[in-house]
C-alpha cells in the first residue's frame, strides 16, 4: 500500500488541485473569494468549472451533484451526468459556471416548517467555494448551500456560515482594539469526536427495531455488560481493526483529517476523532465520516450505529464538539499562553464564551435536543441537561484573583515522578479534565460534549458562534466609546466574572445534588427533554439575538422549531409503532409457543407419574401466563395512547402529550416484554438478545 501521503485528500479539488488546473490569474481570485468574501466573478465560476470537470473526469467520475444539507439532519444530492449531445449524433463532457453556482432541486420535498407550501416547490442550491469538492464513487459533489425561492435558508450550511461571519465581524472589531492590525479574519474552528457501536449485519437484519429506529426497543441486560471496565482502550479486535483500516483510508482519500480510534467504555462502542479544521469545513466533513463508516461497515458484514442510545444499560454515543477561535494568522484567541494572567486578550475572549453560554444556555440546550439525545443526557455518560462551564483550578483562580481584585499567584508546574528512574519525568498539565460538564476548558478549546452521536454538528456551532458573537458585541461596543481602554477592558472582565460565575462548575455533573443547586440555588436552566426546551427558542432575547446578528430570521426560526418537534414526535411514533409490532408479531407468539410446550410437557410428566413435583413447571407457566397477559393489555394502551396524540393539530401540544403518555406507556411495554424475556428458553426468542448483539463481532 503507498504512503498515506501520497493518496490523501486524492479525491478533493483542494488548494493544490486548484493551483495545479487553475491559470495564476483564476487561482488568486478563487482565493480572495474563500479568504475574503469577494464577489464570484462569472468568467472564474466558468474557468473553475471547467478544470473542476477535466479533473473529475480523470478520476472516473460521469456525474456531479449539488450536496446540501437539509433539516433532515442528514444531506441531500441529485446526481446530473456530465454529458451534453454532439452535432454527430456522440455526447461531450460539459460542465459551465452556471451549473456550478446554482442547482433547483424540489424545495417542497425537504422539511420545511411552514417555509414553503407543498405546491411552492422551487428552491436553490448555491455553491460554497470555503468548502472543497470531492469525488464519491463516480459523482463529483459541491457543497452547496439551500434556499428557498424566496430565499429562506432550508438547510444547516447557511446560518452556520452566517454565524461565522457574525463572529467574524465582532472579534475583528476586538483585535483592533488590541492593535491587532494584520489579523484580516477570523473563524471558528472543530475537531468533533464521534462514537458509534458495530453489530454484525445478520444480527442486525433480524431485529426490526433497530431497522427501522437505529435502537433496540426491546431487550434484557446480558449477563455481562461493561461493568468490568475491560473495553475502554482495549485491544481492538482484528475484524474491526481491519474496518477502521478501510474506513481510515476512505476517510484520508477525502481529506478527512481521521487521527484517532479507540474502543469506548460499552462492549461494541468505539471512537473516531479526526484533527480540528474550520467549522463548516469541519461539519460537511462530519456528515461525510456518518455516510462513509455506514458503507464500510457494510463491506465487512457489519452495521455503524450513530443511535445516540441504541442499547439501554451501557453507555450511549455522543459527539463532543471541540471548539476555538482563531485568527488567520494563526493565532489561537483561547490559547492562555505561559501567563494567562498577565494575558488580557485571552481574558476578554474567555470571559465572552462564559458570558455567552450563561445568557443563551437554552440556546445550546436546543441545538443538542433530538428524541435519541434525550435517552441520553443526564445519565452517567453524559452531561447532564443543565448547562454549565468547567474551567479548572488554574484558570478558576486567575477569575477569582480578578473578581476580588487580589493578587493572583500562578501554581508552579509539578513534574510527575512515578518511581521508577527508566520512566520519563514530565510536567503536569495544571488542571485535571472533567468529562461530566457539558461544556469543559480543555487547554486552548472548549469541549461541549452535550452533542448527541447522531446529531449535525452544525445546530450547536451556530448557536455557540452566534452567542459569542454577541458577547463580544456588546464588549466592543464599549470598548471602542471607552476614554480609558484599560480600565473600561479591567471593569468589563470583573463584571463578566461576577455577573456569570453562576455558569462555572469544577465539580462533578453527574451528582443529583449538583442539578438541585443549579436550579434551585444558581437558577440555571433544566430542560430534561426536548419539548421542555424547543419552545424557548421563540423567547425574545434569543429572537433578537439571533436575528440582530442575521443568522436567522423570524420566520427561519420558527420553522426550525416546528421541524423539531415534528422530527422529535414523529420519531417517538414510529418507534411506538415497531413496538406494537414487535410484541404481536414476535414476542407474544414466541411466550405463547414456549408457555404452551411447557403445558403440554407438565401434562405429560402428570400422565407418566402423576404424583410428581411439578413445582417448577407450574410456576413458570402461571408466571409467564401473566407476562403476556401484561404484555398484550401494554401493547393494547399503547396503541391507544398513539391513536389520541394523533388529534392534536399543535406540534407543541402534541410533542408534549407524547413526552407525558406515550414514552411512558412504551416504557411499560418494555419491562413485561424483557422481564419475559429473562423467563423464555433462548431458542424460542425470536430475535437476537443483547448479549449476542454487544458480543457478537469476533
Amino acid at each position: 500500500m503507498s504512503c498515506v501521503s501520497d493518496y490523501f485528500g486524492c479525491l478533493v479539488f483542494d488548494d493544490r488541485m486548484m493551483k495545479a488546473n487553475l491559470s495564476a490569474d483564476v487561482y488568486q481570485s478563487l482565493r480572495k473569494t474563500i479568504d475574503q468574501g469577494a464577489k464570484l466573478d462569472p468568467g472564474v465560476a466558468n474557468a473553475v468549472a471547467s478544470a473542476m470537470k477535466d479533473w473529475a473526469v480523470a478520476h472516473g467520475a460521469t456525474h456531479y451533484t449539488h450536496w446540501f444539507q437539509p433539516l433532515t439532519g442528514i444531506t441531500a444530492e441529485k446526481h446530473d451526468s456530465f454529458i451534453s449531445p454532439a452535432p454527430d449524433g456522440g455526447v461531450i463532457m460539459d460542465f459551465s459556471g452556471k451549473e456550478l453556482i446554482k442547482g433547483e432541486p424540489d424545495a417542497s420535498s425537504f422539511p420545511s416548517g411552514g417555509l414553503r407550501a407543498t405546491f411552492e416547490a422551487r428552491g436553490y442550491t448555491a455553491w460554497d467555494p470555503t468548502s472543497y469538492a470531492f469525488i464519491k464513487g463516480t459523482t463529483l459533489c459541491i457543497p452547496t448551500a439551500f434556499c428557498s425561492y424566496g430565499g429562506e435558508a432550508l438547510d444547516k450550511k447557511t446560518p452556520l456560515l452566517r454565524s461565522m461571519e457574525a463572529l467574524n465581524r465582532q472579534a475583528m472589531r476586538i483585535l483592533k482594539l488590541f492593535g491587532n492590525e494584520d489579523v484580516k479574519c477570523v473563524r471558528t474552528s472543530v475537531g468533533p469526536e464521534q462514537e458509534y457501536f458495530l453489530i454484525t449485519r445478520e444480527l442486525y437484519e433480524q431485529r426490526k427495531d433497530l431497522i427501522y429506529t437505529g435502537r433496540t426497543l426491546f431487550g434484557a441486560k446480558p449477563p455481562k455488560g461493561q461493568e468490568m471496565d475491560d473495553h475502554y482502550f482495549g485491544v481492538i479486535k482484528p475484524r474491526v481493526a481491519a474496518y477502521m483500516a478501510d474506513l481510515n483510508q476512505e476517510l484520508w482519500k477525502l481529506g478527512i483529517l481521521a487521527k484517532t480510534e479507540h474502543n469506548e467504555v460499552a462492549p461494541a462502542q468505539h471512537e473516531l476523532a479526526p484533527i480540528y479544521t474550520t467549522t463548516n469545513i469541519a461539519t460537511d466533513h462530519n456528515q461525510l465520516t456518518m455516510e462513509i463508516m455506514q458503507k464500510v461497515a457494510a463491506k465487512h458484514g457489519l452495521v455503524c450505529l450513530l443511535h445516540e442510545k441504541p442499547f439501554a444499560g451501557v453507555n450511549g454515543s455522543g459527539k463532543h464538539n471541540n471548539w476555538s477561535i482563531a485568527t488567520d494568522t494563526g493565532v489561537n484567541l483561547l490559547s492562555p499562553g505561559e501567563t494567562p494572567y498577565e494575558n488580557a486578550q485571552f481574558l476578554l475572549f474567555l470571559c465572552a464564551v462564559i458570558k455567552a453560554v450563561d445568557d443563551y444556555q437554552d440556546l445550546l440546550r436546543i441545538a443538542v435536543a433530538t428524541a435519541g439525545n434525550d435517552h441520553r443526557l443526564g445519565a452517567n455518560e453524559a452531561p447532564p441537561a443543565v448547562v454549565s462551564i468547567f474551567l479548572g483550578d488554574e484558570l478558576q483562580g486567575i477569575l477569582d484573583a480578578i473578581e476580588n481584585d487580589t493578587p493572583y499567584e500562578a501554581a508552579r508546574k509539578k513534574t510527575m515522578k512515578l518511581g521508577v528512574d527508566v520512566l520519563p519525568r514530565f510536567p503536569r498539565d495544571t488542571t485535571d479534565r472533567n468529562r461530566t460538564s457539558p461544556f469543559a476548558f480543555t487547554g486552548n478549546k472548549f469541549e461541549f460534549r452535550m452533542l448527541g452521536s447522531s446529531n449535525s454538528i452544525a445546530c450547536a456551532n451556530i448557536m455557540l458562534n452566534a452567542a459569542v458573537a454577541e458577547s463580544l458585541k456588546i464588549y466592543a461596543d464599549r470598548l471602542e466609546n471607552a476614554e480609558n481602554f484599560e480600565s473600561k477592558l479591567h471593569e468589563m472582565i470583573q463584571k463578566t466574572i461576577k455577573d456569570h460565575k453562576r455558569i462555572i462548575f469544577n465539580g462533578n455533573g453527574y451528582d443529583d445534588a449538583w442539578i438541585k443547586e443549579a436550579t434551585q440555588v444558581r437558577g440555571l436552566c433544566n430542560y430534561p427533554t426536548t419539548p421542555d426546551c424547543i419552545p424557548h427558542c421563540l423567547d425574545e432575547k434569543n429572537v433578537r439575538m439571533l436575528t440582530e446578528h442575521k443568522v436567522f430570521t423570524l420566520p427561519e426560526l420558527k420553522s426550525r422549531c416546528e421541524i423539531q418537534l415534528e422530527n422529535y414526535s414523529k420519531t417517538v411514533i414510529i418507534e411506538a409503532n415497531t413496538m406494537i409490532d414487535m410484541a404481536r408479531k414476535q414476542i407474544l407468539p414466541a411466550v405463547q409457543g414456549y408457555t404452551g410446550d411447557l403445558a403440554g410437557k407438565l401434562a405429560a410428566k402428570k400422565a407418566v407419574a402423576p404424583q410428581a413435583a411439578c413445582g417448577y413447571e407450574t410456576k413458570l407457566i402461571g408466571k409467564l401466563s401473566e407476562l403476556t397477559d401484561a404484555i398484550a393489555a401494554a401493547t393494547d394502551d399503547l396503541e391507544a395512547a398513539v391513536q389520541a396524540v394523533k388529534a392534536y393539530e399543535d406540534v407543541e401540544k402534541e410533542s408534549a402529550a407524547i413526552r407525558d403518555t406515550v414514552i411512558g406507556k412504551m416504557n411499560a411495554l418494555r419491562a413485561a416484554a424483557d422481564e419475559a424475556e429473562t423467563l423464555t428458553a433462548e431458542s424460542y426468542w425470536p430475535f437476537p438478545t443483547y448479549g449476542q448483539l454487544l458480543f457478537g463481532v469476533h
